[in-house]
């Protein structure tokens, strides 16, 4: 397995950055340092801040040391191939998320029910390119094929073009969708024009000045042909582990929580019918809560089975279920509470149809429900369509 070393989980760096937050930028509450999701935390910004003021020191240090050096001829062209490889490695990170359609599936039951107004713009861009999966193909085509051509010397500049698109369409999804990787994305581009900074000059008489461009001047990493066709080879083979490594990740992911995983025997979106509590039936009127609107059964991946059931208001109470066909018996429990715990017994008098008994919450439910056709929303519906003879914008 790999070892991953964060620099904000070293302790005198976390003391510098948490520091420098309270004293120079006037943070007034605990930074968030990991654990939440997030790569725009206070802790991150302020943690850049850092590193670009330590790194501004080292070179001034280094300048004033070392001054009677012309260039680190070598030092470079390593420091370049540590550059392509990490961009490469990232993009494959990235990519190999898209083509298995994992990073933005396509949504979820409960979002399919949701008013459009109530999302986030993330949750909006995660629901969009999550209906579009070809889209979604595509871009994670385009970030696998950056990153596989930054693994071969020759092909660098190509590489390096493809990932600085992909880099600035996923800040620009990022800071117009307010997804918090901004950061990172930014750090990407960076990344991209450091690796076509030199040959900015080539770019420039091809694509500007209508002239032919002159071969790379990027000096080879050793003297010797064999000692650099050996690096060459090494290359290829770490781009190929890593490419199989991301691939085979996202296979394993997709089968055990993704598309190919099991889903609920129950699942699906059911309409409450008919509702008693205590053996007093409840009507539908929306201002009674005690009430259940709908009961939804879904997935995502293995032992990770919900219950989410709707209030007539649609507020959502979410419960760990575990269903048992052959018992014929579904099990609630809640995450946060440990002792809690509601039994049903279950029959299905015919397809589409469920029939649930039990205690919840220390009352006696009995409730027929009726299951939602799922392809009467349009966005599943709808496809694909090579010929239209009038837009359909709904």
């Amino acid at each position: 397995p790999f070892i991953s070393v964060e620099i904000g989980s070293l302790g005198p760096f976390r003391a510098v950055v948490s520091w420098t937050a309270k004293h120079v930028f006037h943070v007034g509450y605990a930074l968030v340092v990991t654990g939440s999701g997030s790569g725009d935390k206070a802790f991150d910004w302020v943690q850049t801040f850092c590193l670009l003021v330590i790194a501004i020191i080292a070179t001034a240090i280094w300048s004033i040391l070392d001054r009677r050096r012309q260039s680190y001829g070598r030092l470079y062209s390593w420091f370049r191939v540590f550059i392509r490889l990490s961009l490469g490695a990232t993009m494959f990170s990235y990519g190999a998320a898209k083509v298995l359609p994992l990073q933005m599936p396509f949504p979820s039951l409960n979002r399919l029910l949701e008013h459009y107004g109530d999302l986030s713009p993330m949750g909006v861009l995660w629901a969009s390119i999550g209906a579009a999966k070809g889209y979604e193909i595509f871009a994670g085509s385009a970030e696998l094929a950056g990153g596989i051509f930054l693994f071969f010397p020759r092909t660098t500049m190509f590489g390096a073009l493809i990932c600085l698109a992909d880099a600035i369409n996923i800040f620009t999804l990022n800071m117009t969708y307010d997804v918090p990787v901004k950061l990172f994305a930014f750090e990407l581009i960076l990344l991209a024009v450091f690796l076509l900074a030199p040959d900015a000059r080539r770019l420039a008489d091809v694509f500007f000045l209508d002239r032919a461009a002159p071969p790379s001047s990027q000096k080879p990493l050793f003297r010797g042909r064999l000692a650099n066709r050996i690096a060459v080879a090494a290359q290829i083979l770490v781009c190929v582990a890593l490419l199989a490594t991301n691939l085979y990740g996202s296979v394993q992911y997709e089968r055990t929580s993704g598309a190919g995983a099991p889903t609920s025997p129950l699942y699906g979106i059911w309409t409450v019918e008919d509702f008693s509590l205590d053996g007093q039936a409840r009507p539908p009127l929306l201002t009674d809560n005690a009430r259940w609107r709908r009961v939804i059964f879904e997935s995502f991946g293995e032992n990770s089975e919900y219950a989410d059931i709707q209030q007539m208001d649609e507020k959502d109470q979410y419960y760990r279920a575990s269903v048992n066909m052959g018992a014929k018996t579904v099990v609630l429990t809640k995450s946060a509470d440990a002792k809690w715990k509601a039994n049903f017994s279950f029959l299905q008098p015919a397809p589409g149809q469920l029939v649930l008994d039990g205690s919840f919450d220390g009352h006696k439910v009995h409730a027929r429900l009726e299951l939602f056709d799922r392809s009467k929303f349009l966005l599943v519906s709808r496809g694909f369509h090579w010929v239209q003879e009038y837009p359909f914008n709904r």
